[in-house]
């Protein structure tokens, strides 16, 4: 299930290759960490990447920062190599899940996940899998109800690659990869799983940044993956509860336990009647602003 007390409103992603970029991030007000394995490492340094991640992972410091890896995907040189690699080498705390590109079907999943029972990983380590492919798109139910039976834990959009290879384009508004974000995130709530929202190209554009990621937010997505530190700022602020969202879930919640109101299914609130279920959105709430605020203190 979702522990709603450890937010994951910004996901920023992280050359594994990059030792310098790696100490930065352990400063970095993210809530978590991809060490990327894939995408952000040439061809030759895939392997130097390999072991700078065991190597960083090992040494620790990142605090309260969740650490997701990223290897490449299994049908390329390198996949299979690396979960090997880090079965061997990762320390007992971490990381919390193998992120898996190029997922295509349950299928993969069942496989990948297997592979990782028989390499030794730890139980605790789940598997994340990126939704970049049309085939995922198409079978996101059925890859998503793998998540009883196996280790799958989350989902992570991967627009860009979506967008190469369907041709769909990447505007403002996101318009044409709306029914792609809603199958997301029902794909995901109907089986607890964590789901990431895609990254934002343009990094000097904080206009844009926090169109998408309140675009996320309203759609129901835990958070946001990032490119570049100076896109946690506006993140962090929209995945946040706001002022006016922890009080008015304040008021719901004691609403509820007023003695007064014992046994009552429904009351009015600030102007707006609420049910129990409203009362469980708002505990929510002040869990999620309750640990971005010890966090910060």
């Amino acid at each position: 299930m979702i522990d709603d007390s450890r937010p994951l409103r910004s996901v920023l992603y992280m050359p594994a290759s990059n030792a310098r970029a790696l100490a930065k991030a352990r400063s970095l007000d993210c809530d978590a960490i991809i060490l990327d394995l894939e995408d952000a490492v040439a061809p030759d340094l895939k392997a130097q990447a390999r072991a700078e991640l065991a190597a960083q992972i090992r040494a620790g410091g990142f605090g309260h920062r969740r650490l997701i890896a990223r290897i490449n995907g299994m049908d390329t040189p390198w996949g299979e190599a690396d979960l090997a690699a880090l079965a061997d080498s990762l320390p007992e705390q971490e990381p919390e899940a193998i992120l898996v590109p190029k997922v295509s079907d349950a299928a993969d999943i069942a496989a990948l996940s297997g592979t990782m029972d028989r390499l030794g990983y730890r139980p605790s380590v789940g598997l994340w899998a990126m939704i970049e492919t049309p085939r995922a798109v198409l079978g996101i139910e059925r890859i998503a109800d793998m998540a009883g039976s196996t280790r799958l834990s989350g989902f992570v959009l991967g627009l860009n690659d979506l967008a190469k290879d369907t041709g769909m384009a990447q505007e403002p508004g996101r318009a044409a990869f709306v029914p792609v974000l809603v199958a997301a995130v029902l794909a995901a709530r109907a089986n607890g799983l964590v789901v990431i929202d895609g990254v934002c190209n343009v990094i000097d554009d904080s206009a844009l940044l926090e169109a998408e990621c309140t675009q996320a937010r309203a759609f129901g997505f835990d958070g946001k993956t990032l490119i570049h530190p100076a896109q946690l700022a506006v993140t962090n602020a929209v995945f946040a509860p706001s002022p006016q969202d922890v009080a008015q879930a304040q008021a719901i919640v004691a609403a509820f336990a007023d003695p007064a109101n014992a046994g009552q299914g429904a009351l009015r609130v600030n102007g707006r009647m609420v049910e129990r279920l409203h009362r469980d959105m708002a505990e929510k709430t002040l869990a999620k602003a309750r640990a971005i605020a010890e966090r910060a203190a």
